[in-house]
């Protein structure tokens, strides 16, 4: 971001500060909570929550195939999904990337290219835009390539995946989902299938390869984790080896036994929006009224976010200091950034303005930056004799 941070003050409305809902004023300068007489905006009538911190997020892949053959160029899909984000109050966020022997848009090549262009596009985006490694277990041969990648571009998240079983499954009982696997990264069905059976004989070479994984990743100071643990025993495995955040379970099983041993479970707002139910996966609204959960990530869908913490509010699960830690505070504290996801002096300045009548953000700020304006909002920034600033290239 190369425009200068704006100097406020926000007065007037409803701020969720020290853990509860207050009637005072936020003011930021030089990207950070501040205090002091500032240029202010009337807000009366809002809600000015944290900014949302998104450790999982795929709308990126939207972006980049809105229809299936697309390809849009990847500096046109960060932007877009760097818009999308900011106009749905993310001031952090993470692109899920997979590493995997999938081949096509999941392939190694793609992940390091994706990671070239985030290079490029971060000097220019409004929001704080990462990239999430979704490593699939059976790529061993690649394991110098991809430490390499995490050193060269400071990745900071890496999550564990496996879909090699339901590959194989696929190939034995259903061809046709194979085959149309195969034609969505470019495959013929026979070439997928090889595909298969040489990630398939690396299985031994599976457990040395996460360990020596984890055991780099412990010492660059990256947080990782796995994704879909199908029961207890795989999420303690994964736990024993120090991968620690526990993402999207597809048991009750492995929610609890993360909770048991301190491990951080993330769930995805769509399926909470939904009724949390998947094929064989536990409800997410029941994971979060027996405290199974510590955050809520977009997944697919940036929006879900925001409504999935007044739904928690409307369903009386919680209120909305703890409904909206699960997108802010949570997942700021799991990755280790206490720079952010409160309102408090000498933090970062991400802030979310909130309709509370619409329920719509009609303002995003991002390290004192004005990334999204609409609605009523905007015409109180802009008809006030604030001086700000809107973030732009």
């Amino acid at each position: 971001m190369t425009t200068p941070p704006s100097s406020l003050r926000l007065t007037g409305a409803t701020v969720l500060r020290d853990g509860a809902l207050q009637q005072r004023s936020v003011a930021f300068e030089d990207g950070r909570i501040s205090k002091g007489p500032l240029p202010e905006v009337d807000l009366s009538g809002y809600l000015v929550l944290p900014g949302i911190v998104d450790l999982h997020g795929s709308a990126f892949e939207r972006h980049l195939a809105p229809r299936p053959g697309d390809a849009i160029p990847l500096d046109t899909a960060l932007r877009a999904t760097d818009l999308d984000a900011a106009a749905n109050g993310v001031t952090t966020g993470w692109i899920s990337q997979a590493w995997s022997w999938e081949g096509g848009n999941r392939a190694p090549d793609r992940a390091e290219a994706l990671l070239r262009a985030l290079d490029a596009y971060g000097r220019r985006a409004l929001t704080d835009l990462r990239v999430q490694i979704r490593c699939e277990t059976h790529t061993a041969d690649t394991q110098d390539r991809l430490l390499a990648a995490v050193r060269r571009h400071r990745v900071d998240l890496v999550l564990f995946a496996n879909t090699l079983d339901e590959a194989g499954l696929l190939a034995e009982v259903d061809p046709v989902r194979l085959a149309q696997w195969a034609s969505q990264v470019g495959r013929t069905p026979e070439d997928h299938h090889a595909a298969v059976r040489a990630a398939r004989a690396m299985r031994r070479d599976v457990p040395r390869f996460l360990c020596r994984l984890a055991e780099a990743f412990d010492t660059l100071g990256v947080s990782y984790g796995s994704l879909r643990d199908a029961d207890g025993e795989t999420r303690e495995y994964h736990s024993q080896i120090g991968a620690k955040l526990c993402v999207f379970p597809a048991r009750r099983a492995a929610a609890a036994l993360a909770k048991a041993v301190g491990d951080p479970v993330v769930l995805g707002a769509p399926d909470l929006l939904r009724g949390g139910v998947r094929p064989g996966c536990p409800g997410s609204l029941d994971l979060v009224r027996q405290r199974l959960c510590d955050a809520l990530v977009s997944d697919h869908h940036y929006p879900s976010l925001l409504q999935a913490a007044f739904r928690l509010v409307d369903e009386n699960i919680l209120d909305l200091p703890h409904a909206w830690a699960l997108i802010s505070a949570g997942p700021a504290e799991i990755l280790r950034l206490p720079d952010r996801g409160v309102i408090d002096y000498g933090r970062r300045a991400d802030l979310v303005v909130v309709n509370p009548r619409t329920r719509a953000v009609e303002a995003t700020v991002c390290e004192g930056r004005i990334t999204h304006l609409a609605g009523e909002a905007a015409g109180r920034f802009l008809g006030s004799r604030a001086s700000f600033r809107l973030a732009a290239e």
